[in-house]
């Protein structure tokens, strides 16, 4: 099904909206259809009806991700964060890496799988037979070559001297720093290195007959498949296994070709819209059904090619196409001789820009958990395969969204000296001063079911402790405490029973509670739950100061 590298392309770069992913066939989906077409067709032994289910796996694959764009579900990419990206990128970096030692050694028996245990068990089993040193010498050789071109244009002392005295962690200055470490008089030299590569390799091949000699060649199809459109399974048995497996594939398909895209459009600064790319895949892998091609999406290797090769707009996926066509009609008998190492050098070089460990550091040193969703994704990637490493980072952020959410961040609030009235954090603050008497508590949250009994066993913890704390000092004891309301954008009934509670718990204490400023949402919910009534209308107010003021006059008259 060579269309794939033909159609695909050229019917995506008039509808995505990514400007660096390259369209194709890639190893992760055409591994997962061969293991479930498989399972349901033998192909030996009906390969007829193996390529039909192929193809109507295509067809509800991109059926699958048009609907999903249709319906404007882009907003799940939103789940893929930056440390997702990075941890994803480096382990997908790594493993396609390690997939290409195949090719850079001559190794003729390789592993299927893509996690790095198999492969590195597969290439260490391989070296005891020997590997081809042709080919060896052909791939390493270029390797070096294509890193040295890549490299040699990325010294610069004058700007390293001017940024060397801003702080890293400015992601401006270090997206200055990396530009600017590229001789822009030098641009083409990485960009030319590949196709000089390939000719120098195949020339070398040609005359030294080295094909014959166990050096392995590039195989080319001879012509462009025929239409397809009636081979698809529109009913029979094999329309519901088409279906599954569609659904299936497509989903990692497109979790890919997002992730991918993603990934380079936070390296060169731009938006990748979401529903847009899944309206681009699904539309390209349906007319692929129809053209014989199977599951299409983002190819990490060949887009990394692209940006390597400052490829800035998805007219190089029209390129690619067209060059894939001539070839097949005009090229296939040039080109017989161009060894699979060479692309394999051109894939490992490509690959090794593409691993950032100034971010991750970077990551390590703003959030722990971040940093733990970074690696989860690399090495479930490098361990296991693409979609674990993403269910991994996944779960990990979901894990830290229901954290966030269900353990809402509280604070002591004190008043700021030297300021009129202004009340902080006084861990933030540490010469804010807590005001006798009274104790300032502020949530930073929404109260919603899932935080209401947090919130308000925090809240009571705090009293507790001030209470302690207190015990032996000639200060008076906690008479009010004052919830700051402003951070809290909406409450549920979960949450005004919890307040309810909360204001049950403290008359028992003999301490009242005081609300400062309360949103519109929140207030109106106050009103409709009749809960103002039980705090009464004279302990509400519009701020801190005011509260605090009102409630300090009080203290005096109370025993």
């Amino acid at each position: 099904m060579t269309d794939s590298s033909f159609v695909p392309p050229l019917v995506y770069a008039f509808m995505g909206s990514s400007r660096d992913i390259a369209i194709g066939p890639v190893a992760v989906v055409s591994l997962l259809l061969g293991s479930l077409l498989q399972d349901e067709i033998d192909s030996s032994a009906n390969p007829v009806d193996y390529r039909r289910l192929a193809l109507t796996v295509t067809f509800f694959a991109g059926l699958t991700q048009l609907l999903l764009g249709f319906f404007r579900l882009g907003f799940l990419i939103d789940f893929l964060s930056h440390a997702t990206i990075v941890g994803f990128m480096a382990g997908t970096a790594i493993t396609i890496a390690l997939q290409q030692l195949k090719g850079l050694l001559g190794i003729k028996k390789f592993t299927k799988e893509t996690d790095i245990v198999s492969v590195m068990d597969s290439v260490i089993s391989s070296a005891r037979h020997g590997w081809n040193w042709q080919t060896k010498l052909i791939g390493i050789s270029f390797l070096i070559f294509l890193l040295v071109t890549k490299y040699i244009v990325r010294s610069n002392p004058i700007l390293q001297k001017k940024f060397s005295s801003f702080d890293i962690n400015d992601h401006n200055v270090t997206r200055k720093w990396k530009q600017g470490k590229r001789q822009k008089k030098l641009f083409w030299v990485p960009a030319i290195a590949s196709l000089i590569s390939v000719i120098i390799s195949t020339i070398l091949v040609y005359a030294t007959r080295a094909d014959k000699r166990g050096v392995q060649i590039i195989c080319i199809s001879k012509g462009i498949n025929p239409p397809s459109a009636k081979e698809i399974f529109f009913s029979g048995e094999y329309v519901g296994k088409g279906f599954k497996i569609g659904v299936v594939s497509g989903m990692i398909a497109l979790t890919e070709a997002v992730a991918i895209g993603r990934t380079f459009a936070s390296m060169k600064d731009y938006q990748l819209d979401g529903n847009k790319e899944m309206v681009a895949l699904g539309t390209m892998n349906i007319v692929g059904s129809f053209t014989s091609c199977y599951v299409s999406t983002g190819s990490f290797s060949r887009s990394a090619v692209n940006y390597m090769s400052g490829c800035e707009t998805a007219v190089s996926n029209i390129v690619m196409a067209i060059i894939v066509l001539l070839t097949l009609a005009l090229f296939t008998p040039l080109f017989k001789y161009t060894p699979n190492a060479i692309l394999a050098s051109i894939i490992i070089s490509a690959m090794v820009g593409l691993i950032d460990i100034d971010a991750v550091a970077l990551i390590w040193k703003i959030d722990k958990f971040d940093f733990v969703t970074c690696m989860g994704a690399f090495f479930g990637v490098v361990f296991s395969s693409v979609e674990i490493g993403l269910l991994i980072a996944v779960s990990v952020s979901f894990a830290k969204i229901l954290l966030q959410v269900t353990r809402p961040r509280t604070a002591i609030l004190g008043k700021v000296p030297k300021t009129n009235n202004v009340y902080r954090n006084i861990m933030q603050y540490p010469d804010a001063t807590k005001v006798a008497g009274i104790l300032i508590v502020r949530v930073d949250s929404a109260i919603y079911f899932s935080n209401s009994n947090y919130v308000k066993g925090r809240i009571l913890r705090w009293l507790a402790d001030e209470e302690e704390e207190l015990k032996g000092k000639s200060q008076p004891r906690i008479q009010y405490l004052i919830v700051e309301m402003c951070p809290v954008t909406d409450i549920d009934t979960s949450g005004i029973h919890a307040l309810e509670e909360l204001l049950r718990a403290l008359e028992k204490k003999n301490v009242k509670l005081v609300l400062s400023n309360p949103g519109s949402v929140a207030v109106d919910k106050l009103h409709a739950s009749k809960l103002s009534d039980l705090i009464g209308e004279e302990r509400i107010f519009l701020t801190v100061a005011d509260a605090v003021r009102i409630c300090s006059s009080k203290l005096e008259l109370e025993p």
